[in-house]
């Protein structure tokens, strides 16, 4: 089980680093399937993360985009606590 949450979690990290990748090549972004497929994936998890940064006194208007970044250490922090419970139970 506890491996399991690992590879989840790493997967979901791989595809954060390959959109953000993707988001600084213009030429390979959404317009592909794979890029299409990764955005699909991904905007779950950064579109709240994204939002959530708009509402704060740092977000609204920066020109870098924070929210893999905020996800990486949100999605980091839940990992661990799954683990944790996974192995109290």
């Amino acid at each position: 089980m506890i491996r399991a949450l690992d590879i989840f979690f790493y997967v979901l990290e791989i595809l954060i680093f390959v959109r953000i990748v993707f988001s600084w090549v213009p030429g390979m972004g959404y317009r592909s399937a794979i890029g299409q497929l990764i955005y699909n994936l991904t905007e779950p998890i950064l579109g709240p993360c994204r939002r959530m940064l708009d509402k704060s006194p740092l977000g609204g208007g920066m020109m870098l985009d924070f929210s893999p970044i905020i996800a990486l250490i949100i999605m980091a922090l839940v990992s661990r606590l799954l683990v944790s419970l996974v192995n109290i139970l």
